[in-house]
C-alpha cells in the first residue's frame, strides 16, 4: 500500500494549529498547472483514460450543477492518474449560439444599435471581442473548484479545427442524403428571431382562456375548443375520429369556418382523441406540429397566418395585430357572432417559452435544414443493445431507447449570425452545392451561400473528436478515442448524448464515443426543491467556497452523488464537510506530531498490537470498498466509506486507542507511529481525488514528497484480520456502553469518574489503559464504592458514581418522565383501540398516533434501564 514516488528529503511536521483553505487553493492549483500534472501525452505507454467536459456555454458561469458533474469527474480522473493511466480530462466551452448572440445583441442596444445597424461580418466580429474580453469566465472558476483539466488542449466549437470538422461531417451527411432541406413545423421564437431546439423550451404553467367555438350551422356545425384562438384564421380543417358515432355523418362535409368567409373539410383521422373535450379538434398545419401531420395525411393546405414576429398576416380587420392582440379580438368577434358555446377563464395550462428571452414559443411552419436521423438513431440504439456502450445507472436505458427509437428527424438550421454558416450556396437558376472544407465555394452573379446558422447541438455533437483533431487522423484521436466514460445529467440524455452517439458512430466507422455514459440527477435545494433565481433558493457555489473552501464544497456534491437521481444540498451540510476537512487537518497534524511516519518498511505484523493490525485490516477492506465503489459510480456511497473509515475508525478510535502507546514511549510506540503513517499516507491517497487540496498540503507535509497528484493509487495488499477486528470490537463496545450509560446518568463530557474494570478471562486485558484513557476513569481509590456495575463483551465496569450525580433528584426526574410517557401510552392505545374513530380519521392521522405509541413504548424501555443502573441508596 505505499507510494512509489521518488523520496524527497524529510518534511518539517510542522502544519499551521489550523486549515485556512484560501491561503493554499490557488497557490496549489497554480503549482499543479505549472509541473503540468493535469496533461496528456499521446505517445505515452500508458494505457488511456479520457473524459470530455460537457462544453459550458462561453456565456455561463460556474452554478451548482456544474460543480457537482465537475467534482464527479475530477475524482475519477484523479484516481486514474494516480493508476498510471494517460488520462486526459478534455477541457472547452461551447459558443451558445443563441445566448452569445443575445448578450452582445443586448450590450449593442445600450448603445443604440441592433446587429443590422453592424451588418453580418461586423457584428460577428463583435462577437468574437466579446469572448475575447468577457467570455469564458467559468475557466477561472473552474480552476476555484480544483479541476484537472489539460488547459494546453482546450478547445472551443467555433475555433478553426472544430469548425474544419462541422464542415465535414456536414458534408458528409449530405452527400449520403442524411441532411436535406424542407419545410416543417418547427419552435419558434418571435423575439430571437429563430427556431429553436426543444431543450431551448420551458415549459411553465401559464392562464390563459380555453374558448368552444361553433364551426358551422345547423346540422352541418361542430363544435372544437381553443387555446389559442387566434390560429383559427389558418384552419383548413376540422377533425374527428373516424369510429365517433357523433360526426359520421359530417365526415367529407365542409363547414363554415367563422370570420374567414372560408369553407373546410371535416376529416376522419386516428390521432384525435373521441374522449377528450367534444372529440373534435381545429386544424391548423402550419401552426401546429400535430396538426401538420394530419395536414400530410389528408392533403390540407398549409395557411400561415403570422409572421416572423407572431403579428397577424391574414386579411381581415385582424391584419397586423400581435397574436395575443388577436386573440382577445377575434374571441370578441366570435362572441358577437354568436359563436362562443363555453369560456373558461383562468384556464391553466403548460405553454412552451423561450429559455433565452422567456417569449411564448410559436410553432411555425419553416424552410428548415434536416438530418434525416432514422439509420443514425438506429445505430446510436443498437450500440447500447449490443453491449458496445452501457448506461448507467441500467434503468436509465428504457429512457434512452424511448427517445432514439422515436426520434423524429432533426432541425439544425437556426436564422441567427453566431454559430457555424451552413455551407451551402444557392446559385441564380436554382443550383445547390454544399462545399466541404477544402473545396472552394462557387463564385459569379447570383450566387450566395445561406444565411442560416447551424444548431449548437450539431457542433457539440462532435465533441469526442473533434477536440482530438478529427478529420485529421491524428495521434491523440489514435490514443484517447473512443472516449473512457461520459459523465453528464440525465436532462441531456436525449439532446447532446444521442447526438454524440449518432455522429460519433456515424464519422468513426461504427466506433462510439465512449465505452460507458454514467448519468447523473440535478442538483436541488435541501428541500429538493429546484434551485432557480425566481425561487430565491439559487447558490452561487463560489460564495460557499470563499466561506467554507472547495474541498468542503466537492465532498458535500460527492456525498450526496447517487447514479441518476437529484442531489440535494443545503449550507449546513457544507458547513459540516468544512468541519470533516478540519477534522483531517487537525488528527494529521496531532499525529504528526506524535511521531507518525512513512519512513522505511512496516514493521513485522507480530511486532504490531491488535489495535495496529485492526486498523490495517479495516485500511485494506476500506480500500477494497473504495475502489468497487468507483468502478460502479457510486459516489454517495464512496464518500460515506471514506467518511466514517477516517472520521470514526482512524481518528476517533485509532489515534484515541494509541495515545497511550505514544505516551508510554519505547518500541511499541515506533511501531505504531509507523501503522499510524502508513494509515494516513493511505487515506489521505484515498480521499484525494474528492478533497485534492487538503490531502495535497498534508500528504506532502507527511511524505515529504512532490505531490499526491501523482503519488500511487493505493491498493489492496489482502492483509485482514478478523482476529483483531473483533478484539477492537469488544473495546468499542466497552466504551460506548459505558459513555451511553454515564450520558444517560447526566455526567458532563469528559467527568472522571473512579472504575474498577473486571477484565480478567477476556481479550480487553492489553487494552485497559485505552479504555481508562477514552472513557476518563480513574482508578479505584480507599473508600471505592460501587454504585454501579455494567457487564459488557464478558466485563465488568464497576463505577463509583456518589458525589458525581443527585441520586435521589436524578431517579425524581426519571420517575416523572416514566409517568408521561405511560400515559402517552395510555392515550395513544385507547385511539387505536377505538373502533369508530379508526373508522372515520384519516390514514395519516392513524399513522401519527402509531408513531407517538412506538416512542412511547421505547422511552418506558429506556427509562426503566436507566432508572435500574441507578446507584441504590
Amino acid at each position: 500500500m505505499t507510494d512509489n514516488t521518488q523520496q524527497q528529503p524529510a518534511a518539517n511536521p510542522e502544519l499551521p494549529t489550523q486549515y485556512a483553505p484560501a491561503e493554499v487553493e490557488g497557490k496549489l492549483y497554480e503549482r499543479w498547472v505549472e509541473r503540468g500534472y493535469f496533461e496528456a501525452d499521446a505517445n505515452s505507454d500508458k494505457p488511456p483514460y479520457t473524459i470530455v467536459i460537457p462544453p459550458p456555454n462561453v456565456t455561463g458561469s460556474l452554478h451548482l450543477g456544474h460543480a457537482f458533474e465537475h467534482t464527479l469527474i475530477d475524482a475519477l480522473t484523479r484516481r486514474k492518474r494516480m493508476q498510471g493511466y494517460e488520462t486526459l480530462w478534455q477541457p472547452g466551452m461551447d459558443h451558445a449560439g443563441i445566448a452569445t448572440q443575445n448578450v452582445v445583441e443586448r450590450e449593442l442596444a445600450k448603445e443604440g444599435k441592433s446587429r443590422h445597424d453592424l451588418g453580418r461580418e461586423a457584428f460577428v466580429e463583435r462577437v468574437w471581442q466579446w469572448k475575447a474580453e468577457s467570455g469564458g469566465q467559468i475557466s477561472g472558476q473552474m480552476k476555484r473548484l480544483g479541476d484537472g483539466v489539460a488547459w494546453s488542449r482546450e478547445r472551443f466549437t467555433m475555433d478553426e479545427g472544430l469548425s474544419q470538422a462541422v464542415q465535414t461531417i456536414f458534408k458528409k451527411l449530405y452527400d449520403d442524403e442524411l441532411i436535406y432541406r424542407a419545410e416543417r413545423i418547427i419552435n419558434w421564437c418571435p423575439r430571437c428571431l429563430t427556431a429553436i431546439s426543444d431543450i431551448e423550451v420551458e415549459y411553465q404553467d401559464d392562464d390563459g382562456e380555453l374558448v368552444s367555438v361553433r364551426y358551422g350551422e345547423g346540422d352541418a356545425s361542430i363544435v372544437v375548443a381553443t387555446t389559442r384562438a387566434e390560429t383559427m384564421l389558418g384552419d383548413t380543417a376540422v377533425a374527428v375520429h373516424p369510429d365517433d358515432e357523433r360526426y359520421k355523418h359530417l365526415v367529407g362535409v365542409e363547414i363554415e369556418l367563422p370570420l374567414t368567409g372560408r369553407r373546410i373539410p371535416v376529416v376522419a383521422d386516428e390521432h384525435v382523441d373521441p374522449e377528450f373535450g367534444t372529440g373534435a379538434v381545429k386544424v391548423t398545419p402550419a401552426h401546429d406540429p400535430n396538426d401538420f401531420e394530419i395536414g400530410q395525411r389528408h392533403g390540407l393546405p398549409n395557411l400561415a397566418v403570422m409572421d416572423e414576429r407572431a403579428v397577424i398576416t391574414a386579411h381581415g380587420p385582424f391584419q397586423g395585430l400581435d397574436r395575443l392582440e388577436a386573440r382577445s379580438a377575434i374571441v370578441a368577434a366570435l362572441r358577437a357572432e354568436g359563436r362562443i358555446v363555453a369560456e373558461k377563464r383562468p384556464y391553466v395550462h403548460s405553454v412552451g417559452h423561450c429559455s433565452r428571452c422567456k417569449t411564448t414559443i410559436e410553432p411555425r411552419l419553416s424552410m428548415q435544414w434536416w438530418v434525416k436521423v432514422g439509420p443514425l438513431a438506429q445505430a446510436a440504439g443498437d450500440a447500447v443493445r449490443d453491449g458496445k456502450v452501457k448506461i448507467h445507472p441500467q434503468e436509465m436505458e428504457k429512457r434512452y431507447f424511448d427517445w432514439v427509437d422515436n426520434l423524429h428527424d432533426w432541425c439544425i438550421s437556426r436564422q441567427l449570425w453566431w454559430g457555424h454558416r451552413i455551407p451551402v450556396w444557392y446559385g441564380p437558376n436554382g443550383e445547390i452545392v454544399c462545399v466541404g472544407p477544402d473545396e472552394q465555394p462557387p463564385t459569379g452573379e447570383g450566387w450566395r451561400q445561406d444565411t442560416d446558422v447551424l444548431d449548437t447541438w450539431f457542433s457539440s455533437g462532435l465533441w469526442p473528436f473533434s477536440t482530438l483533431g478529427w478529420p485529421e487522423q491524428t495521434d491523440d484521436l489514435a490514443k484517447f478515442y473512443p472516449n473512457s466514460v461520459l459523465v453528464t445529467g440525465y436532462d441531456i440524455l436525449f439532446f447532446w448524448v444521442a447526438r454524440m452517439m449518432m455522429f460519433g458512430l456515424y464519422a468513426m466507422d461504427g466506433t462510439p464515443p465512449f465505452h460507458t455514459i454514467a448519468l447523473h440527477g440535478m442538483v436541488r435545494d435541501q428541500y429538493g426543491k429546484k434551485m432557480s433565481k425566481s425561487f430565491g433558493n439559487a447558490v452561487n457555489p463560489l460564495d460557499w467556497m470563499d466561506a467554507y473552501g472547495s474541498d468542503a464544497v466537492r465532498f458535500t456534491l460527492a456525498s450526496g452523488a447517487n447514479p441518476g437521481v437529484d442531489v440535494p444540498i443545503g449550507e449546513d451540510w457544507v458547513k459540516a464537510s468544512r468541519n470533516f476537512a478540519n477534522k483531517i487537518w487537525n488528527a494529521t497534524r496531532f499525529a504528526m506530531m506524535n511521531g507518525a511516519t512513512v519512513e522505511g518498511p512496516l514493521p513485522p505484523v507480530e511486532q504490531m498490537s491488535a489495535t495496529d493490525r485492526w486498523i490495517l485490516s479495516r485500511l485494506n477492506k476500506t480500500v477494497a470498498d473504495v475502489d468497487a465503489y468507483y468502478d460502479d459510480y457510486q459516489f454517495a456511497k464512496l464518500a460515506d466509506a471514506l467518511y466514517h473509515f477516517a472520521w470514526d475508525e482512524v481518528f476517533d478510535w485509532y489515534v484515541e486507542l494509541s495515545k497511550t502507546t505514544f505516551f508510554a514511549g519505547g518500541e511499541q510506540a515506533k511501531v505504531s507511529a509507523r501503522v499510524l503513517g502508513e494509515v494516513l499516507d493511505v487515506t489521505l491517497r484515498l480521499l484525494h481525488p474528492v478533497v485534492p487540496f487538503v490531502t495535497e498540503t498534508l500528504w506532502t507535509t507527511l511524505t515529504g514528497r512532490e505531490s499526491v497528484v501523482i503519488a500511487d493509487w493505493p491498493t489492496d495488499s489482502g492483509f485482514r484480520d478478523d482476529a483483531a477486528e473483533k478484539e477492537i470490537e469488544l473495546v468499542q463496545q466497552v466504551v460506548t456502553e459505558v459513555r451511553r450509560f454515564c450520558t444517560d446518568q447526566g455526567l458532563k463530557a469528559g467527568q472522571k469518574v473512579p472504575a474498577r474494570m473486571e477484565l480478567a478471562g477476556t481479550p480487553l486485558v492489553p487494552h485497559e489503559a485505552a479504555i481508562r484513557q477514552l472513557l476518563r476513569l480513574q482508578p479505584e481509590t480507599d473508600g471505592f464504592h460501587a454504585t454501579a456495575s455494567l457487564p459488557v463483551a464478558g466485563a465488568t465496569v464497576a463505577l463509583d458514581l456518589s458525589g458525581t450525580i443527585d441520586v435521589e433528584a436524578e431517579r425524581k426526574r426519571l420517575t416523572k418522565d416514566q409517568a408521561a410517557a405511560e400515559k402517552e401510552k395510555a392515550q395513544a392505545l385507547a385511539k387505536l383501540g377505538n373502533e369508530a374513530f379508526l373508522a372515520k380519521a384519516p390514514d395519516n392521522v392513524v399513522d401519527k398516533i402509531r408513531t407517538r405509541l412506538a416512542k412511547a413504548e421505547a422511552d418506558i424501555e429506556r427509562i426503566a434501564a436507566q432508572l435500574e443502573r441507578l446507584p441504590q441508596a
